[in-house]
């Protein structure tokens, strides 16, 4: 009860409002307690808002809050005896608690006595022996009646039926309770009555009043005309709560005058409170009291009783004991969560409650005294909101991807000796946030695919990671637009969403395009999403796929290119070159030159890195006019691609003498083996010829004009660079500087080629089956030999000659020349002109102009 008084008092302090109500005890459930909406002014919206509760250690089985009307009602039966006893004013004290913020209201309901309980006595019936010399006046001591109500409804009066011997008194202590004694008013005469029977009765002063009864039966005895007394009238004693039953608490001691059966002193409890009953015990000969029972200071802190002495001859005395009873630290403190957050997310502000606890200690003094604290090293601190509530804050950000889970362990300690604590450890969540970005692994890729790959080829995997969880954790990939030479991105490539797989849309031509770069967003999947970029970088890998190209010599269906050696060449002559490109990279692009087939493979050698044909020996008379060079042009790749090209080679020192053996020249690997039939027709058509010849000359004229004239004014694509004059000074270049080359023209473009010049010594001789009266002309008139628009021009410039006409025939010579090459050799010039320099040409056909 002290406790429940501890807890108002506490309470009334912590509170924003108190309200008390009075209702009598028995009242049936359901009964109107008191109205909450109107004694505290809360709105009914608040009460659902707030999910407002009855917060109680003991009251809550007694009494409901209606949060739909707002009102306290009875939840169970009330008997307040067995609530509080005999404590007055017997109160019920609870907390109505609203969340959002939180809030206390606190209510004290008086329960109010009813006379629902009659009086009654310990026994039903007590013997007394009264000697027949009892004097009047002499008293005994009865029995008390208890009843369990207080106030006017607890008892009031005694009476004892029949009253002829006897009277009944209430005599007053000097503690303030009062003894049941019986006085005889009228002495007893055994020899007329030797037992008596009395009826004593208990009456209370409710209304209706009730009663309680006890009989008394009384034997009648000779005489004995000296009670027991005892040494003090008031014994007082002490014991520590949880004492092992059995232990003596304390004796009384009463003496009686009288000897032999008369002075025989028996004890025994005449009366004891409610509290005591079956905790104590008397013994009958020696006075000693017995503990028989738990006692526990925190249910009761003292105990009372009254020991009645009696002789035999039925003489008796009585005294009071009072037993106190001192606390021990045997109570854990018991902790009580009002409210707690199982989840709480990672951005909750500082100071947010995520739990509410209800701290008591069953001791007193210190050893009530207690404190409470959590575990540290978490971003969690214990505030105390009034004595005996606390709650737990936040007081430090939180991060779900450092720490997803926390427990938080409350102890707390009272202040006894030894201290006494007891814990409770709360599970917390923490919610995630979408506060991380995807983060890539690396800060750029970088990726490699092989040219003519096939569209929808995974190139690459990219990957990003969020520290983030569930959807937010969800990484979605997509390309940033961007374009590559003017088209978008996406049409080169595509990404997965999900797994970040980059796959080829298209097939790459590394001779098109060699690398490319784009972006790779990552998203999550949040709410708002957060992403994070990264720079791809894709290069494409050369693949062996163009075979070599040759650019000189160049053959067409309608002439015979003839390179001269004369028959004084020494070992070592460089008759010509081959030179061939290949438009891919690396080594896919080094080119080595073998010779293939040849008329005489022990006169002739090609270069293997340079593509240079050179004699290997010394040629002699016995050599045959006419030779013929396969040369095959290989490139490094794997596999290797070639292309071959045939060479045709005149060892002669004088035109005549070629003139014999070429008369007519091989076309499309086909030799004529009637080369005097060519010779024959040749002399009956030189007339002709030279008819013929002159008016070639004036149209060829007329032709160059006009197509210079036209290249001039067209638009032909841009041939990408490469250096004038190019060499290799390793001797493993494809055009070395130190040789140069003349293009000759006739009528028709199909019989035009190239000639290479070493010096003024070295000849190239270009053969036609219709040019017979051209070589006869050269060959008189030198006039015509200087002429450079002859349809045949079988000529090579001193040194000096050629410095002379250089500059004012170049621009012309350029143009004709491209023009002719573009009509003999269309399939090779046009991947020329893509993939090399115009300069790269003009060297070619401008070298000796």
């Amino acid at each position: 009860l002290g406790q429940v008084l501890f807890f108002l008092v506490l309470s009334l302090c912590s509170v924003l409002g108190r309200v008390s109500y009075s209702i009598p005890e028995e009242m049936p459930k359901g009964s109107l307690v008191g109205d909450v909406v109107k004694d505290f002014g809360v709105d009914i919206k608040r009460l659902k808002s707030g999910k407002a509760r009855i917060f109680s250690r003991d009251s809550d089985e007694y009494v409901e809050l209606h949060k739909e009307r707002g009102v306290l009602l009875i939840k169970n039966r009330i008997d307040r005896e067995t609530l509080c006893g005999q404590l007055t004013p017997c109160v019920l004290l609870f907390q109505i608690i609203l969340e959002n913020p939180m809030e206390f209201y606190s209510v004290t309901v008086e329960i109010t006595d009813i006379n629902d309980n009659p009086p009654s006595f310990e026994k039903s019936d007590v013997n007394f022996k009264i000697s027949e010399s009892a004097v009047r006046g002499a008293k005994f001591i009865l029995d008390r009646a208890f009843d369990l109500d207080v106030g006017i409804n607890a008892l009031h009066t005694y009476t004892l039926e029949p009253n002829d011997n006897f009277v009944v008194r209430l005599h007053d202590q000097a503690d303030g309770s009062k003894n049941v004694e019986m006085i005889l008013e009228k002495p007893l005469d055994r020899e007329k009555q030797e037992h008596l029977s009395l009826v004593l009765t208990a009456l209370d002063g409710g209304e209706p009043q009730m009663t309680g009864t006890m009989q008394i039966l009384i034997t009648v005895l000779d005489a004995n005309d000296n009670a027991p007394v005892f040494t003090e009238p008031v014994y007082k004693s002490s014991i520590v709560e949880n004492v092992p039953i059995g232990t003596v608490v304390t004796s009384v001691t009463a003496t009686d005058a009288d000897q032999g059966s008369n002075g025989r002193i028996t004890y025994s409890i005449s009366s004891i409170t409610e509290n005591g009953r079956g905790v104590f015990e008397v013994n009958a000969q020696s006075g000693e009291i017995v503990l028989r029972g738990n006692v526990d200071y925190e249910k009761s802190q003292s105990f009372q009783m009254h020991i009645r002495a009696s002789d035999d001859g039925g003489l008796g005395d009585s005294c009071k004991v009072i037993i106190d009873v001192s606390d021990l630290n045997d109570n854990k403190p018991n902790i009580q969560i009002i409210s707690k957050s199982n989840v709480i997310p990672e951005d909750a502000k500082l100071g947010t409650v995520v739990t509410m606890i209800n701290v008591e200690d069953a001791d007193s003094g210190d050893n009530g005294k207690v404190q409470c604290s959590i575990n540290k090293n978490i971003p969690f601190e214990m505030k105390s909101s009034s004595g005996e509530f606390y709650s737990v804050t936040t007081d430090n950000e939180l991060d779900r991807e450092i720490t997803p889970e926390y427990n938080i362990t409350v102890t707390c300690y009272d202040e006894g000796i030894p201290s006494l604590s007891s814990s409770v450890t709360l599970t917390l969540q923490v919610s995630d946030v979408n506060d991380n970005a995807p983060v890539f692994e690396r800060s750029s890729y970088e990726a490699y695919v092989v040219e003519n790959n096939s569209p929808g080829l995974s190139i690459f995997t990219v990957k990003a990671t969020d520290a983030d969880w569930n959807q937010n954790a969800r990484v979605f990939y997509m390309l940033e637009d961007s374009s590559v030479n003017g088209v978008p991105v996406s049409s080169y490539v595509s990404i997965s969403a999900d797994s970040g797989v980059i796959h080829a849309v298209r097939s790459f031509d590394y001779e098109q395009i060699k690398d490319f770069k784009f972006r790779i967003k990552a998203q999550d999947g949040g709410s708002p999403p957060l992403s994070s970029n990264v720079s791809v970088k894709v290069q494409i890998q050369d693949q062996n796929d163009n075979p070599p190209q040759v650019l000189y010599p160049v053959h067409t269906g309608g002439s015979l290119v003839a390179e001269m050696v004369p028959r004084s060449a020494d070992v070592g002559y460089l008759v010509t070159k081959v030179v061939a490109v290949d438009v891919d990279s690396g080594q896919n692009a080094w080119l080595s030159y073998k010779l293939q087939k040849a008329t005489d493979r022990a006169l002739f050698e090609v270069g293997l890195q340079n593509g240079e044909i050179r004699t290997i020996r010394q040629v002699t008379d016995k050599d045959a006019v006419k030779q013929r060079l396969t040369v095959i042009v290989e490139d490094n790749g794997q596999p290797s691609r070639s292309a071959t090209v045939i060479v045709n080679v005149a060892v002669a020192d004088s035109f005549p003498e070629v003139l014999s053996e070429f008369t007519e020249f091989p076309h499309d690997k086909e030799y004529n083996e009637n080369l005097t039939f060519y010779l024959v027709l040749a002399l009956a058509v030189v007339s002709f010829l030279f008819i013929t010849c002159l008016v070639v000359i004036i149209s060829v004229k007329i032709y160059r004009w006009r197509q210079s004239r036209i290249l001039y004014h067209s638009s032909l694509p841009v041939i990408p660079y490469y250096p004038p004059r190019y060499s290799d000074t390793l001797g493993t270049g494809t055009l070395p500087h130190v040789y140069n080359y003349d293009m000759s023209r006739t009528t028709d473009s199909r019989k035009s080629d190239s000639k290479f010049c070493r010096d003024a010594s070295e000849n190239v001789l270009i053969m036609d089956p219709c040019s017979m009266g051209t070589i006869q002309r050269i060959q008189s008139e030198k006039s015509i030999l200087d002429e450079p628009d002859s349809p045949l021009e079988v000529r090579c410039l001193s040194t000096k000659e050629r410095w002379t006409t250089r500059e004012e025939n170049r621009d012309g010579a350029w143009f004709s020349c491209k023009n002719e090459l573009t009509k003999r050799t269309p399939h090779v010039l046009k991947d020329i002109w893509t993939a090399h320099s115009v300069e790269f040409l003009k060297e070619i056909c401008l070298s000796e102009i």
